[in-house]
């Protein structure tokens, strides 16, 4: 498979249990995650929810009929920065055997692009800390380290 091969699409339900797969394939996913079979009915449930958004783009990188990365991609109008549209990448991951091969910049890359056609005038995401090797990639693709996130969970 090459970079080439791969073609962006939106996300289906039948690509869910592909997309909660990589998202607990590392040390955090996989204590935020319920990798089961049968997949849990939250996920689907969230997946319904995100489809209904206008403001939300879940997407997934296809190769030879196999969902091999995905990301989603949320565009937040405000009334900061004279009423800017941000785009927020969330959740982008690639398939642990497809890595390295532009896959993952070709997401993001598809991303900044349907942002700035939507009227983002930014697109921001999160990593976190710990992700080093996320933090160089999206450092090579242009982004900066410009915020200090924070987090409460419930």
């Amino acid at each position: 498979m090459n970079e080439r091969s791969v073609s962006i699409r939106p996300a289906r339900r039948e690509d869910v249990a592909a997309m909660i797969a990589m998202l607990a394939d590392d040390q955090l996913g996989r204590a935020r995650e319920r990798l089961e079979d049968p997949l849990p009915e939250v996920y689907y449930e969230a997946f319904e929810r995100v489809e209904r958004s206008p403001n939300l783009l879940l997407v997934v990188a296809e190769s030879d009929g196999r969902v091999v990365g995905c990301l989603q991609l949320a565009l937040l109008p405000g009334i900061s920065s004279q009423g800017g549209i941000r785009g927020l990448l969330e959740d982008v991951r690639v398939a642990s055997d497809c890595r390295s091969r532009g896959i993952g910049e070709k997401l993001v890359q598809w991303a900044v692009t349907e942002a700035k056609a939507r009227g983002c005038n930014l697109v921001e995401l999160l990593t976190h800390s710990s992700r080093v090797d996320a933090q160089r990639f999206y450092q090579r693709l242009g982004f900066s380290a410009s915020h200090v996130g924070m987090t409460v969970r419930f």
